[in-house]
């Protein structure tokens, strides 16, 4: 039996599922590195980090840019910086009150729907589709966001990642947005870019789709084995029984 057949909801990620959210993301990732004289990481590197909580992505940040600062003053010829006086953790929390300040600033302006994403929700949600978010973003920033690109209005339940005491991949949040939508798990498919999302997923006992082009630390969504894998956002309609068509794609300045 084919397991969209089932369906009587679904629960989206966020960044790299709806929002290409990485130019906010570097840009306050980079501002707080700069911000304590430490090496700037770039987009393409900030995209490796992301699934996880703003937590897990400046300690990844964190991490990286100590050993960078280093490798740097090596091929100088200058010593190691020494930063055993100064807890990790404790430069960790620094930078992410850093992130925090930085990205309230650029979330809104440096995130953008990817394509095919706003016909496709008002499609859903004209079908009935009772819809939801889950995301590990920073709650605060979340509701924000979704006001800005227009699509708030289509989700009955939206996560953060302080509604929760477990993130994805623990299967709280979709198993908490099954329960406010009055569904069995089975009943719930949920749509992400990483394996974070299909892990969720599968320990909730919900159907996947993986989304391919999001940020997936590098690595092809199929290797986490969702359910359906999709290229673009709007194959998500005729697999729910719903008609599309390729020139209906909306584009986000």
């Amino acid at each position: 039996m084919d397991k969209m057949q089932a369906i009587r909801g679904i629960a989206f990620d966020l960044d790299g599922t709806l929002v290409d959210s990485a130019p906010g993301l570097t840009a306050a990732v980079d501002n707080a590195l700069y911000a304590l004289e430490l090496p700037q990481a770039g987009e393409d590197r900030v995209i490796t980090w992301i699934g996880n909580g703003a937590d897990v992505l400046m300690s990844r940040a964190l991490s990286w840019s100590l050993q960078e600062r280093n490798a740097q003053r090596a091929a100088s010829g200058k010593p190691a910086i020494n930063h055993a006086d100064i807890p990790q953790e404790e430069q960790a929390m620094m930078l992410r009150r850093l992130f925090d300040r930085y990205y309230a600033e650029s979330v809104e302006e440096g995130s953008f729907l990817f394509p095919d994403v706003a016909h496709t929700l008002a499609a859903l949600h004209e079908k009935g589709f009772p819809m939801a978010l889950v995301t590990n973003k920073p709650t605060p920033f979340v509701a924000p966001l979704l006001e800005t690109l227009g699509i708030a209005h289509y989700f009955r339940v939206v996560i953060g990642g302080d509604d929760v005491k477990n993130k994805k991949p623990h299967p709280e949040p979709l198993l908490l947005v099954a329960e406010k939508l009055g569904l069995a798990p089975n009943e719930l498919l949920f749509v992400g870019d990483s394996r974070n999302d299909i892990l969720a997923a599968q320990a909730a006992g919900c159907c996947s789709v993986g989304m391919t082009y999001g940020y997936n630390y590098g690595e092809a969504i199929t290797l986490s084995e969702p359910d359906y894998v999709y290229d673009r956002f709007n194959e998500l309609l005729p697999a729910l029984g719903l008609p599309h068509s390729e020139n209906q794609d909306v584009k986000h300045d």
